[in-house]
């Protein structure tokens, strides 16, 4: 996995509304088998690049990310968002990528990449958006303890790994710079706040299938699906299983998979260990880091 001695990187990037940290199970078992796993903390948090339309501000946040750990090419995997932000990059300045991993991250092209265009230009995105959902998101709590009791209760984080839940905590809180100490000791707030998380869904890109029509990945690509993904039943993975292929066209000898993983949307919260061990397995089989 390592050529003349230096450490292959691993460059991660997370979903929408999830710190970095919620992912700590996966960044240790990478690290084990040897690489160097680094990752933007939240992205679109940065005042130097903003949130905007097809995300031009966040895929340049990345880049600099990249460039900025002085390696050699690295291999992109990421969730969701971080999945469609590392295709863009991979896309952009193929020079910085080896190979590309998404999670559940399904290319939105065609009818339907139109149809997200006709709902950012007319506003409608905003009413049928998760983001809708993310501007009413609860955010404060007296405690770390009574944020985790919060989520503990709902249903899609019963589903969590152990210690999954504990780590988004740890990660996606910080203390109320507003709290009363004498009336609210330790109180915390979501570190990811929740006008970036919705911003960042109302501006989906649309362009992603143009992208790859002229600026395609020169790097191999590989893909795993949610099996209960509402994301994939609504995207569908036409131009994903097309991507893959065209990327396999230019590197036969390292071939990137299409594989399915059992769980949502949220699989890598869910099954973190299988997810991680996947994760490995497809960029031994695209030669990353060789």
């Amino acid at each position: 996995m390592t050529t003349s001695g230096t450490q292959p990187t691993l460059v991660f990037s997370h979903a929408n509304g999830f710190p970095a940290g919620t992912y700590r199970q996966h960044f240790e078992a990478w690290r084990a088998a040897g690489w160097r796993v680094e990752a933007i903390d939240r992205l679109g948090h940065n005042e130097r690049y903003r949130v905007s339309s097809n995300w031009p501000h966040l895929r340049d946040e990345l880049i600099a990310f990249i460039e900025g750990l002085g390696t050699g090419p690295v291999a992109l995997v990421g969730h969701s968002l971080g999945g469609f932000l590392s295709l863009i990059v991979a896309c952009r300045r193929p020079a910085l990528v080896n190979a590309l991993v998404m999670l559940d991250a399904p290319v939105l092209a065609g009818w339907k990449a139109h149809s997200v265009h006709v709902a950012k230009v007319t506003g409608l995105i905003k009413k049928v958006s998760p983001g809708r959902i993310a501007n009413k998101r609860r955010e404060l709590w007296p405690s770390r303890e009574a944020m985790l009791a919060h989520f503990a209760g709902k249903s899609a984080f019963a589903r969590w790994a152990p210690g999954v839940l504990a780590d988004y905590v740890e990660a996606g809180s910080r203390p109320d710079p507003h709290a009363d100490p004498a009336n609210a000791p330790g109180g915390v707030r979501l570190a990811f706040d929740r006008s970036v998380e919705a911003h960042i869904y109302d501006t989906l890109p649309h362009h992603l299938g143009r992208l790859i029509g002229r600026h395609p990945p020169r790097c191999p690509v590989s893909f795993i699906a949610g099996t209960q993904s509402t994301e994939i039943r609504q995207v569908g993975l036409q131009a994903t299983k097309q991507l893959i292929a065209e990327a396999n066209l230019q590197h036969p000898d390292r071939p990137g998979q299409l594989m399915w993983m059992e769980g949502s949307h949220l699989y890598p919260m869910e099954k973190p260990a299988d997810t991680a061990t996947a994760v490995l397995n497809l960029l031994a089989a695209m030669k990353a880091g060789n």
